[in-house]
């Protein structure tokens, strides 16, 4: 098996997963603004938790997307290509939802909050099922031909696959979220989100957990099987942690449940980086969607370069905004003229 092909393989493996580790919560935080808060001083206080770090967060999307261009650009092309339409709905949520967190605060009524809580969440749950169902496919397979092209219309794409990969993420991001929250709030909203927590844990997270259980039946091997039956251990550890109040604790074992949930995925899609539902002859895999050994070599050093900078940034990022948010911390809204209004209403010398 070739090395360097190996290597990126295994390196966007752990950058999906790095991005559902961190985006999952911060989508699962927009989505809970309408499921979970119940005021606008609860909605502030989940704002708060996820303000410095989302758009941080964003940047392992936009990573991995790029890493697979550079080093699969057969993979990148057939799969963007026949997901235009899903990831396109992608992008205008995320858009939306970033538009959203900075126009929120800016009228203090609450018609024009409760719209742009409506595009938080709404933008958040597109956003988690397209990725979802993106990566569901990218392992399942789609209609591509010889060429790598889509056959089919603009909804080939959608099928049973896709929509458990759509709600795997939608799940998990709502779980996770949950033990962020926990783990992140103080007061009622930290309670209650560690007894959601609980209660939703063991049906939130049956979706992924399908969806690893459907990769075995495909291509499982005797580690990524293993794999599985750890992530459950992870599963019902987080269950029993959060339960006993150890919120630490039952995030972290909700983050090994995502490492090994992945892992199982993609080794067991390994070799193949997107197989064909119309004939296994035109599977895509790390030997035939590469790029040249020169590109991955550099991609390589670069990254040796880039991504402890990267990581050292995003941990002193979370190590300074590590204190945990209550509604005692959230003043009262208030109204307010712009700079450029004040200067000009200011009496003349």
């Amino acid at each position: 098996m070739e090395l360097l092909p190996t290597i990126w393989f295994i390196a966007i493996a752990v950058l999906w997963t790095g991005y559902l580790f961190l985006e999952g919560f911060d989508l699962g935080v927009g989505m809970l603004m309408k499921l979970f808060a119940r005021n606008n001083t609860e909605r502030r206080v989940l704002l708060n938790t996820i303000g410095p770090v989302w758009d941080g967060n964003e940047v392992w999307l936009l990573t991995a997307g790029g890493a697979t261009f550079a080093a699969f650009p057969l993979w990148y092309a057939s799969l963007f290509s026949a997901l235009y339409l899903p990831l396109l709905l992608v992008l205008v949520a995320l858009i939306f939802r970033a538009v959203a967190f900075e126009y929120r605060g800016k009228v203090d009524t609450p018609q024009w909050r409760a719209r742009w809580d409506w595009a938080i969440a709404l933008g958040s749950l597109v956003a988690a099922f397209g990725v979802g169902a993106a990566l569901g496919l990218t392992t399942t397979g789609l209609p591509v031909n010889a060429n790598g092209d889509r056959v089919g219309g603009p909804f080939a794409w959608f099928n049973a696959n896709a929509v458990l990969g759509g709600l795997a993420v939608v799940g998990f991001s709502l779980v996770h979220a949950l033990a962020f929250l926990a783990l992140k709030t103080d007061g009622e909203v930290r309670h209650r989100a560690r007894q959601w927590f609980v209660r939703l844990l063991p049906v939130l997270l049956l979706p992924i957990a399908g969806w690893a259980v459907v990769m075995q039946f495909q291509g499982g091997k005797a580690w990524t099987i293993a794999a599985v039956v750890a992530a459950v251990v992870a599963a019902a550890a987080a269950w029993n942690f959060a339960r006993g109040g150890a919120e630490g604790k039952a995030f972290l074992s909700l983050g090994v449940f995502l490492v090994l949930g992945t892992a199982s995925v993609f080794g067991a899609a390994f070799p193949v980086v997107l197989p064909s539902t119309l004939d296994p002859a035109f599977n895509l895999t790390i030997s035939n969607a590469s790029s040249s050994d020169y590109t991955l070599g550099l991609m390589t050093i670069v990254a040796c370069i880039g991504l402890p900078l990267v990581l050292a940034y995003q941990a002193w990022t979370y190590w300074v905004f590590r204190r945990r948010v209550s509604s005692a911390h959230i003043p009262e809204a208030h109204s307010f003229l712009p700079a450029i209004a004040s200067r000009a209403l200011a009496p003349k010398d």
